[in-house]
């Protein structure tokens, strides 16, 4: 934790356990705090000027979101990204993500606010900035769909899925095809298609997860693939 985190100055005693968890989720999704990196309790509350109490919080809130992991015996650190773990992220999104995006279009909502984000991505100056931006993107598409237990599910996810782009970006820097699509979704929706707009972002979510994790691509169906060579077999 060489890295500084900005804005560790103490504030008012009911906010110090949001102001810490606002600060970590900020620095964990813009790489201040890569994957992996410990978080110890004592250098926390001593770089945000607070007690133990609300790093202590503010972590398990972080732990519950997926972007934390906390050990009985190691402590508590940024949670690492692989395969694995964004299969399973956009495997939930993929089948619930484009449901909600119908609802939504279904619903004629404003979407004023997914443009918004995808001109913040456009003028992000970095990855991980863009990385928040897409992110709102997505959030902008499913909040009109009129479920809110299927937002909250979907909201459970979108910080992983941020730390998930985040991640992959530095090493595959996809993210202006990734704006295409997110261009020709929204279009889609605001045209009224919502069988159209949900099979847009169904195809989106599925390709991100092939060019930043190849062969661990969901099928567009939401099943999990079959291996290359059962399918040769079956052939």
């Amino acid at each position: 934790m060489n890295a500084p985190l900005s804005g560790a100055a103490p504030v008012p005693i009911p906010s110090r356990t949001q102001f810490v968890l606002e600060h970590l989720t900020r620095a964990i999704l813009t790489g201040v705090l890569e994957p992996g990196s410990p978080l110890v309790e004592n250098e926390l509350a001593a770089r945000f000027g607070v007690s133990k109490t609300p790093v202590r919080e503010a972590l398990k809130t972080l732990a519950g979101r997926g972007l934390v992991v906390m050990s009985e015996y190691r402590g508590a650190s940024v949670r690492t990204v692989d395969a694995v773990m964004a299969r399973s992220v956009y495997d939930v999104r993929l089948l619930l993500e484009p449901e909600a995006l119908s609802r939504t279009v279904a619903s004629g909502a404003d979407l004023a606010v997914a443009h918004a984000a995808l001109d913040r991505a456009d003028a992000s100056a970095d990855t991980a900035e863009r990385s928040l931006a897409n992110r709102d993107f997505h959030r902008a598409l499913y909040v009109p769909c009129g479920n809110p237990l299927l937002v909250r599910m979907l909201d459970d996810l979108r910080d992983q899925a941020a730390l998930v782009s985040s991640f992959a970006w530095q090493t595959r820097p996809t993210w202006d095809r990734e704006a295409d699509e997110h261009r020709a979704i929204l279009a889609r929706a605001e045209e009224g298609d919502a069988p159209g707009a949900a099979e847009l972002l169904r195809e989106h979510i599925v390709a991100f997860v092939r060019r930043a994790f190849p062969g661990e691509a969901p099928a567009a169906d939401g099943r999990p693939q079959e291996p290359e060579h059962d399918r040769q077999e079956e052939a």
